[in-house]
């Protein structure tokens, strides 16, 4: 794996991004392609499949309140792939209350960052969650 000088990040680690935020989207979009990260962005969960199968993310960032399907949905949809379990999924998510967080974790999200999320700390996640899987 080649290293970017910025972030150490590797050129070739892929993060797939479910977000229906359009600035939002873009805004982390940006931020982490500027890191060396090559990013495909979802604005629904309706290709999520396709996506996991065609583009095999090193990591999912993903919105809980998407307009199709919801993210707790989605992490349900991910426990019936073994391949896509190995995958860290970060939820990224207005939802603040407690329950939420649990349930997202329940249903095997690693870490739950609530909106706004720190795009400092947002690398920060990433970097240490692809950190364990690549160990």
């Amino acid at each position: 794996m080649i290293q970017s000088r910025e972030s150490g990040a590797s050129v070739d680690t892929r993060i797939l991004l479910v977000e229906d935020n359009e600035a939002s989207r873009q805004l982390m979009s940006d931020y982490l392609e500027y890191y060396g990260y090559k990013v495909m962005t979802l604005a629904s969960g309706s290709m999520f499949a396709a996506a996991m199968k065609h583009f095999s993310p090193h990591l999912v960032l993903l919105d809980l309140k998407l307009p199709d399907i919801d993210g707790y949905a989605l992490l349900q949809q991910r426990q019936w792939h073994t391949d896509w379990l190995k995958v860290p999924v970060i939820v990224i998510s207005a939802f603040a209350f407690q329950a939420d967080q649990q349930r997202a974790l329940k249903l095997g999200a690693c870490q739950y960052l609530v909106k706004p999320v720190n795009l400092t700390q947002l690398k920060q996640v990433i970097h240490q969650e692809l950190t364990c899987q690549f160990v």
